[in-house]
């Protein structure tokens, strides 16, 4: 397990706490964390998160994606109520805020905004939680089509399927153009 924060000891150990692992989750939720970890990792990979955004999204809609999930991820960090505390980029761990982070995202997508609110004020000042879950149902909209995108890619490969990997029927997929629209 790697630990990566700016944070004091108790709190790097209340949000870097262990929940589970990070291949036992749905994909918009594994998506999410695998974002942070990379926005927060250094301009190296940083710039494969870049990469994948376009390779799944297209050139256009790509940087977009990037852009948004970017001022997400930003947003969470400048107004959190401490540091994010987050697991290095190959750790298969799920770190306590990780997962946080994870819930909000995918609650964001599921338009249970109230509920998105509350999972925000954990990450954010209860003040700014209505941002927060707005910018993370925006940042949902990218990482759910990525993780289509990849899912379509990886299916013949898969090893296992479940009941639970079937997306919600409140969760269509969204043509690109739709996609697009929803990012402003």
């Amino acid at each position: 397990m790697t630990l990566t924060a700016s944070s004091t000891a108790p709190a790097a150990s209340r949000g870097g706490a262990t929940v589970g692992l990070l291949s036992d989750l749905p994909p918009l939720e594994a998506a999410a964390v695998r974002a942070m970890r990379h926005w927060f990792a250094g301009t190296e990979a940083r710039m494969s998160l870049r990469a994948d955004c376009v390779a799944a999204l297209g050139p256009t809609l790509g940087r977009q994606a990037y852009e948004t999930l970017g001022r997400f991820l930003n947003f969470c960090a400048a107004e959190g109520r401490r540091p994010l505390v987050r697991h290095g980029l190959s750790c298969n761990c799920l770190g306590a805020d990780e997962n946080c982070l994870a819930n909000l995202v995918a609650t964001a997508n599921d338009a249970a905004f109230d509920d998105a609110q509350m999972l925000a004020s954990l990450v954010v000042s209860p003040r700014q939680a209505p941002r927060a879950a707005t910018m993370a149902a925006k940042a949902a909209l990218v990482l759910d089509q990525m993780a289509r995108d990849q899912n379509s890619q990886d299916a013949p490969a898969a090893t296992h399927t479940t009941a639970d990997a079937k997306q919600p029927a409140n969760s269509p997929a969204f043509p690109r153009q739709i996609l697009s629209a929803r990012l402003h």
